[in-house]
This record gives C-alpha cells, structure tokens and sequence, in this order.
C-alpha cells in the first residue's frame, strides 16, 4: 500500500513545479604563492596580562608544515590575544615566538571594524588596496569578476564599505585573505555573520588549503 501511494505521488509531479535552488555559494579559494618550509612557527612560554588578568600563562607549542590546529575553549580573549601577538598586533608580557624563513601570513582579527568604520571608499576601490601589484590584477574588471564570486554583482561593488553588513564585511575580509597568497592563515572566528552557503565555503577552502591554519571557532 505504501509504495502505491507513492508511486501515486510520484506520478502527480510536474516537473514545471519544481524551482532551482536560490542558494549561492561563495567563491573561496586559499592559494599559497611559496611552498611552505619545514620550519613553521615555534613559541615558547608566551604570558600577557590585560587589565590586571593573566590572560595567556606560560604557552608553548611546535607548528609544522602540514598543521591546522584549532583553538577551542570559553575563553575567547586568549585566542585573541595569542593570535594579535603571532600577527604582530600586540606584544608578549614574557616569551618568545618565532615564524619560519618562508612563512608569509594571513590574519582574519575578530574585530574588523578598523578596516570599515569611518572609510568612504567603494566595494572596487577598498579591494584594490590588497590587489597584487601586477598589470592584470589592477583593472577593473578584474576586482569587479572577483567580487562576483564573492557575491558582490551589479552596482553593489559602488556601495561605500561603511554601510556593509556585517556578513559582507567578512566577506570582503576573506577577500583580501586570498589575494594576498599567503601560506599560513590565522583565523579569529571566520565564520561570524556568515550564512550556511558561506560557512561551508569557508570550511571546504579551508580543508582545500595547502598550508598551515590556526583557527578559532
């Protein structure tokens, strides 16, 4: 009985019914222009304390060139602050750190409002500042076909950065991540703001990424 009820079913479908799929997926994709060293980065017995709280006690651990190692815990300022200090945004109470000679870097910060708060520039103009400095990567159309894929169209690449929501304004951030070329990503909560379709975007180039990534979730 059941399968003659749905064969029933089955036999009542038009195919004129059904509507594609109105997701969209953006276009990421992490590409490293150096091959990655077999010295990565090294830190060792790292502290900083903000505010009268010790916020990172005495860290120390060994990346090689084939890591992703991601950050979990409730404590979401010491993720931040040991990824300000790896980038160079902040300084070390006590320790040391040390990146490898082929190491270049990537940092997504948390906070991202300094690259968008208080800047009139548009959509074209804001990625032309990370663009490469060669012919074929400063022309229009070429950050204007890059944005499409980031899922900025049409007159939307003219919007000012400012008034970006904050999903746009991560995508804009990964944007920039890529163009760079960078062989070791660091990441502070990447995923914020984004939508289902995004998020698996940046999870898939992430598993896709031949280098080294410190993530935090």
């Amino acid at each position: 009985k059941q399968a003659t009820s749905r064969k029933r079913a089955l036999e009542k479908i038009e195919l004129d019914e059904i509507k594609p799929s109105s997701r969209k997926y953006p276009y990421i994709d992490f590409r490293p222009e150096r091959e990655i060293g077999n010295e990565v980065l090294s830190v060792e017995n790292l502290s900083k304390t903000i505010d009268g709280v010790k916020v990172l006690d005495n860290i120390s651990f060994i990346l090689g060139r084939e890591d992703k190692v991601a950050f979990v815990g409730p404590n979401e300022q010491a993720k931040t602050v040991l990824f300000k200090i790896l980038s160079g945004e902040m300084e070390p109470d006590e320790g040391t750190y040390k990146w490898g000679t082929t190491i270049t870097t990537s940092y997504f910060p948390l906070d991202n409002s300094a690259f968008f708060n208080d800047c009139d520039l548009n959509l074209v103009d804001w990625l032309a500042q990370f663009t490469p400095k060669i012919p074929e990567a400063n022309t229009e159309s070429f950050k204007r076909a890059f944005l499409g894929r980031m899922l900025f169209s049409g007159d939307d690449v003219f919007k000012p950065v400012k008034v970006l929501s904050g999903g746009e304004k991560v995508r804009c951030m990964l944007s920039r991540m890529m163009l760079y070329g960078s062989n070791v990503l660091v990441l502070d909560q990447p995923t914020n703001h984004l939508d289902l379709e995004s998020i698996t975007a940046v999870n898939n180039s992430l598993m896709d990424f031949k280098g080294v990534v410190l993530f935090s979730a």
